[in-house]
């Protein structure tokens, strides 16, 4: 059977690039690759085709021949060795073990077996906390389930007497190499899962993990200001690790529960207070709540509902200690729904009063129309 073109078969001009060429190959191996197509025989068959093509254009030498003579000037190399035998062979160990994990492609490099110790998890604890607490700061009291390094094997998962033994399906080299083909492939150990290692006399306690779960009891400091979403990382507090691999860390993430007098705005506080008529109208001296304790507020003469007064540096303190913010205080005016006998007399008067001051101010708008 005729063979076609190799620059046809990779899909590339006769002026490619040696990146172009490698590029356009990669495309068509993870494409037709065996594992990807395990029933598909012509899928094989155009690997290969690309896998030949790829090994006489990515050499340099060999691709001056294949131009100047075609099949015919590198026949001998192409045919006799194969794809695989080919110059330049590693290249096709790096390119598909890039695409597919493969620590050992088509007998080149043996595999590497994955270190045993491995850290632990970090782990996230929720933790909500006053609006007081938040501008104060506290110290907080957890309780935090993890793995720990199991005691009685010391993490090893072993038992007593014992230690874990080289793993007899891969030899001790994490990898497990099989023939699929006309190609051998090594792939990680799913005895050891690529440790080289197997635990044949498992510690009691913790059946061979190395880490049994435990409840840790903490004290974590929370700084003031903090606020809602603000994460605090304790380093070394989450789940140990394997095999002596550095343990986790802990995030506690804070939520700070609603209050029933302030609103947060970032380090500002707001806060409504209601006044009476009274002293809208005339002005007073008022008591105010802060987080420091009541604070007196001087309420002017006519002051409407709506007014807002601050109160500098009486809001949320900056996390880090970089000063305060505000809190400003919005007055309502309340008009009362229940009289006493004497405060719906006095409010009487006050109405005739008013209602005279209206008559005459209509008197003074009428003289003022008619003279201009």
């Amino acid at each position: 059977m005729n063979k076609r073109d190799y620059y046809e078969v990779l899909s590339v001009s006769r002026t490619a690039t040696d990146q172009e060429i490698k590029s356009a190959y990669r495309r068509l191996a993870v494409k037709y690759h065996p594992d990807k197509n395990p029933n598909d025989a012509s899928a094989e068959e155009k690997f290969k085709e690309a896998a030949e093509a790829y090994s006489v254009l990515s050499d340099g030498e060999q691709r001056k021949r294949y131009d100047r003579f075609g099949h015919a000037g590198v026949s001998s190399s192409a045919a006799g060795q194969g794809a695989w035998g080919a110059p330049g062979f590693g290249g096709f160990e790096d390119i598909l073990g890039d695409l597919f994990g493969f620590g050992d492609v088509f007998g080149g490099r043996g595999g590497t077996r994955r270190s045993a110790a491995q850290r632990g998890a970090d782990l996230r604890y929720d933790l909500e906390i006053t609006l007081e607490e938040a501008a104060n700061g506290m110290t907080a009291q957890l309780r935090i389930p993890r793995l720990e390094s199991c005691d009685t094997c010391k993490g090893s998962g072993a038992a007593a007497g014992s230690q874990a033994e080289s793993c007899t399906t891969c030899g001790g080299s994490g990898q497990v190499r099989y023939q699929q083909g006309f190609f051998a492939v090594s792939r990680t150990c799913h005895i050891c899962r690529g440790v080289g290692k197997v635990v044949k006399n498992p510690c009691p306690d913790c059946k061979g993990a190395g880490r049994v779960e435990r409840e840790k009891q903490m004290e974590v400091k929370i700084p003031a200001g903090v606020e809602t979403g603000s994460r605090l990382r304790v380093s070394g507090e989450g789940e140990a690790g394997t095999q002596g691999g550095a343990s986790g860390d802990l995030y506690v993430v804070i939520h700070v529960a609603e209050h029933d007098q302030f609103e947060r705005q970032g380090n500002n506080l707001y806060e409504a207070v209601p006044i009476t008529f009274a002293q809208a109208a005339l002005g007073a001296e008022i008591m105010v709540k802060t987080l420091d304790g009541e604070e007196k507020l001087k309420v002017p003469m006519g002051t409407q509902t709506g007014t807002v007064f601050r109160l500098r540096g009486k809001g949320m303190p900056a996390l880090g200690g970089r000063g305060r913010g505000d809190l400003f205080v919005s007055a309502t005016v309340i008009t009362p729904t229940t009289l006493t006998r004497e405060q719906r007399r006095l409010l009487e008067q006050l109405a005739e009063v008013e209602n005279k001051d209206l008559d005459n101010k209509g008197l003074v708008d009428k003289v003022r129309d008619i003279f201009g």
